[in-house]
């Protein structure tokens, strides 16, 4: 049996929290492990990560706690090497267009975490590089290969919905301002000079997850808030924090069919949680309603919906909760990072687009541009085409 194919895998910006826990233990490793992934015609092709960050010590600890021989502190040396296939970029937002830009310039495929770029102009001369040079380009839209998400795709898909009428959404969790606990996120997110923001951050995610689910946003009507101002740092240093932490979008979504859609979609780091998950989607339709989670998904079909009387009067004797059953699986739902990871490289070897690319990326970083005008203006505001 012949050798698998080996694709060297640059991952820069690996010691953040996404870029180690989700992208390199949970994601690559596992594919090294596992001895790579299989294609459609029985084949193998095999991982080697190299690792880059700034800090040396860091870089090569982590090296050598998960047995990776290659590391280094040179992006653009990793960049130019003839033998380095992918370029995954984890690191901050505001370096992401010019690493980008040099990988595929170099010939590079590249995977990405999202925002692309600090704006959407930026955003859309990264497709426009991509698609020039004839790389396969991917970016994280791991959501929509959650376990939860994945089966409310399917509910879409075999028209359990019927006609679909709305979704609600509700993501969010307390972050602890710093000053007696430890914050949960690093103070970057709350400052807008160092590319902060709730809006910004989640925005980009409720784009492909509606594009996903749904079709395509037409408009987007948000309002933001910086409900908490003061937060302490990493040095437990009090800051202002002046980035919004909390983003109220109402978005008209029109489906493949030409039906329209209303989305709500709540994001706060200032919310106390009582739901099952920390990101749920309702989608309520003509003949039946599905709630999911990251991994759970109950449904309700027309026929089993109650018919509860309005009475304030008396108490709800009801458990509408257990009025729901749960949607299967019917198949194994591996990590969604790993999953998307998978499905990219095959995209490589086969020479093709990712489903996923940059220009979907770019349409992620229209709609929070958009969103953020829309709560400085306090009006809705349409979302023009993008076209390369």
């Amino acid at each position: 049996m012949s050798e698998p194919r080996v694709l060297r895998i640059a991952m820069n910006g690996i010691t953040g929290r996404m870029g180690y826990r989700q992208h390199l233990l949970r994601s690559i490793l596992p594919i090294r492990d596992q001895g790579g992934i299989t294609l459609p015609d029985g084949s193998k092709v095999a991982v080697e990560p190299i690792l880059i960050g700034r800090n040396e010590a860091k870089i090569k600890a982590l090296a050598a706690q998960h047995n990776v021989e290659h590391f280094t502190t040179d992006l653009d040396g990793a960049i130019n090497d003839p033998s380095i296939d992918i370029i995954f970029d984890a690191s901050m937002t505001s370096l992401r267009h010019a690493t980008l830009s040099k990988a595929i310039a170099a010939g590079k495929h590249v995977f990405t975490e999202k925002p692309t770029a600090e704006s959407l102009k930026d955003a859309v001369d990264l497709a426009v590089q991509a698609k020039k040079a004839g790389v396969t380009a991917g970016v994280v839209h791991d959501k929509l290969y959650l376990p939860g998400l994945v089966k409310l795709r399917r509910l879409v898909d075999e028209g359990f919905f019927g006609r679909i009428l709305s979704l609600r959404g509700e993501f969010g969790y307390w972050v602890f301002e710093g000053e007696i606990q430890e914050a949960q996120r690093p103070s970057w997110n709350y400052r807008l000079a160092d590319g902060g923001s709730m809006t910004v951050d989640m925005y980009c995610h409720w784009n492909y997850v509606l594009e996903g689910l749904l079709g395509s946003v037409k408009t987007v009507t948000s309002r933001t808030a910086t409900h908490i101002p003061t937060r302490w740092d990493e040095n437990g240093e009090p800051y202002e924090a002046d980035a919004d932490d909390a983003a109220y979008g109402i978005f008209d979504v029109e489906t493949p069919q030409g039906d329209p859609v209303i989305a709500q979609i709540n994001s706060s780091w200032a919310v106390r949680v009582y739901r099952d998950e920390l990101v749920e989607f309702q989608i309520d339709g003509t003949h039946g309603s599905a709630v999911a989670g990251l991994n759970k998904c109950v449904a309700q079909q027309r026929a089993h919906t109650p018919k509860p009387v309005w009475n304030p009067d008396l108490p709800v004797t009801e458990s509408f909760r257990d009025q729901w059953l749960e949607v299967p699986g019917n198949a194994e739902l591996d990590n969604g990072f790993k999953a998307q990871w998978e499905e990219f490289l095959a995209d490589v070897v086969a020479g093709r687009e990712h489903r996923f690319g940059l220009l979907s990326a770019a349409r992620g970083v229209q709609l929070a541009e958009l969103g953020l005008q829309s709560a400085s203006e306090g009006r809705t505001l349409d979302i023009p085409e993008i076209t390369l």
